[in-house]
């Protein structure tokens, strides 16, 4: 998108001034986007969006400046005002900077340079409205929407990497809603990640479309929960979403360098039941929160977070990491080109343990099957979180009985990670398109993990 001398003289004006780092980051993101209501195409769209990020780095503190104008006149002031900002000492003269492009192996496919025809993605929600409608007569709505994504990434940075890199990303959504007896509930259902179109072709929308409906009809004749303590049983795939947020956002750099999570200064320690492994991976080919380089230019990479209950370490970005005297870890991510990158997760999983699903369910007397999650919140500096139930039933005495709705659990994340008695062996990463919210932007992550039991929750229920 530039010439790579810009890149030079960019970087040298960002340092012109001083500082101990800087890195540039280009962008340029295309996007189709396509929605579907009451059997309808309602949207289509088209967006273009390009520009260019400059950070500069002294000490603790950053200066950032961004355009959307591609001039050099206009880049390299952006540049002095990012250097301005961090407010460095003059140093006399620019600084020569050497960049070296960086090859690094590709997570996903980089021949892919354009969009298929906008036919094709509206013959994809129409396959998921029909069949959802199919499923059940109680089907009263069904809307779906389709993303099609292209981002082009170039990052130069002062210590002499230079790096591209095109990612790919499709999301594809199905909501079902259904009534019966002035009930209304509905089921949310997606897939997706850093491919193409073509994944739908083993991938059929019809599938989709069928559990939303599936769900939504669950949902309409499910009964309101109980509430109180009792034992959790944790969906494998979605369930994951309570270990990203209940425990991932703790471990990123930028909360425990400030000393703001439970986990700060914890490395070496048991955090967790001896049960627990989590990893946070940003090399999972095609995964949605996979990256071949992170928003710094540094490769994705495989991360052990927690080890049979220890804490082994923290995701790291480059900044944080300087700080506490160590490398990045591949974690340094950013919305877009207006952002600075923030140490962030990419696919936040638990390993396979040794159970069964059926020996999991078959040892519990009375809790809760949570079998999905719709989202939730959690305080970062106690871990204490909330969770709403997107679809949940009732396990007596061994055996998965009646759905229930309008359930919520509530909970401290470290605590819940101590009480975990079963781990299963059918680990996998949900394909549903999370996106992840941290300091006001937003990136795509992936969550799994295999069905877990969680000793004791407290469940709250609306059953009178």
């Amino acid at each position: 998108m530039l010439d790579l001398e810009y890149y030079d003289r960019i970087l040298a004006r960002a340092l012109r001034f001083g500082g101990d780092y800087a890195d540039v980051f280009c962008e340029r993101r295309r996007a189709y986007a396509f929605r579907l209501q009451d059997g309808t195409i309602h949207e289509g769209t088209t967006v273009l969006t390009q520009g260019v990020g400059i950070r500069v780095v002294v000490g603790e503190s950053a200066g950032y400046a961004y355009s959307d104008d591609l001039s050099l006149d206009a880049l390299l002031r952006a540049a002095e005002s990012a250097s301005l900002i961090a407010r460095g000492a003059p140093n006399g003269a620019q600084r020569q900077i050497d960049l070296t492009t960086m090859n690094v192996p590709p997570l996903y496919d980089q021949e892919r340079t354009d969009h298929a025809a906008a036919a094709r993605y509206v013959a994809l929600l129409e396959r998921a409205d029909s069949a959802a409608r199919a499923y059940d007569t109680r089907i009263v709505a069904v809307n779906a929407h389709v993303t099609d994504e292209l981002q082009d990434v170039w990052i130069a940075t002062s210590d002499g990497r230079f790096v591209h890199d095109h990612r790919p990303m499709i999301a594809f959504g199905v909501q079902a809603v259904a009534t019966a007896q002035r009930e209304r509930a509905s089921g949310y259902v997606g897939d997706g990640g850093r491919t193409s179109i073509a994944y739908f072709d083993a991938h059929a929308p019809d599938e989709l479309a069928r559990d939303a409906a599936r769900i939504a009809v669950t949902n309409v004749e499910a009964r309101p929960a109980p509430a109180g303590e009792m034992e959790m049983v944790v969906g494998a795939g979605g369930g994951g979403v309570l270990l990203h947020e209940a425990v991932g956002h703790g471990l990123e750099s930028d909360f425990n360098r400030r000393g703001t999570s439970l986990y700060s200064g914890r490395v070496g320690e048991r955090v967790a039941s001896e049960l627990v492994t989590i990893y946070d991976d940003g090399n999972l080919p095609e995964e949605r929160g996979s990256i071949t380089v992170d928003d710094e230019g540094v490769p994705g990479q495989h991360k052990v977070l927690v080890e049979n209950g220890v804490l082994r370490g923290y995701m790291q970005d480059t900044l944080n990491a300087r700080l506490m005297g160590t490398t990045s870890t591949g974690s340094g991510r950013r919305q877009s080109f207006r952002f600075l990158p923030q140490p962030r997760m990419c696919n936040t999983y638990m390993p396979n343990g040794t159970a069964t699903v059926e020996e999991i369910i078959a040892s519990t007397k009375r809790g809760l099957y949570a079998k999905s999650f719709s989202g939730g919140q959690v305080e970062i500096s106690k871990g204490d979180f909330v969770f709403m139930v997107a679809e949940g039933y009732l396990i007596e005495n061994g055996k998965i009985t009646t759905p229930i709705k309008n359930a919520t659990i509530v909970g401290n994340g470290p605590d819940v990670m101590t009480k975990v008695t079963a781990v299963g062996n059918d680990s996998r990463l949900a394909r549903r398109h999370y996106t992840c919210g941290k300091g006001g932007q937003h990136v795509p992550v992936g969550v799994g993990m295999p069905t877990v039991k969680i000793g004791s929750i407290t469940v709250g229920g609306t059953q009178e």
